[in-house]
């Protein structure tokens, strides 16, 4: 019994690194596009600072399954 709680800590702790990165891309992609749509002029500064936001949060999934 208790291997099988020590297998499903693992992935329990997966998981939810996973869900927060996967929280994490979404809130930036959707600041992203809602500031796009307030200043349309700025939209390549805008990408590049949504894609820098966006990996930053996928570390948190690497950290998550190999730590």
């Amino acid at each position: 019994m208790i291997e099988l709680i020590a297998a499903m800590d693992g992935s329990i702790q997966g998981a939810l690194g996973c869900m927060g990165a996967a929280i994490g891309v979404g809130l930036v992609g959707m600041k992203a596009v809602e500031a796009v749509g307030r200043n349309p002029g700025a939209s390549g500064k805008i990408l590049v600072q949504g894609i820098i936001g966006m990996a930053l949060a996928e570390a948190v999934a690497f950290y998550a399954l190999f730590l």
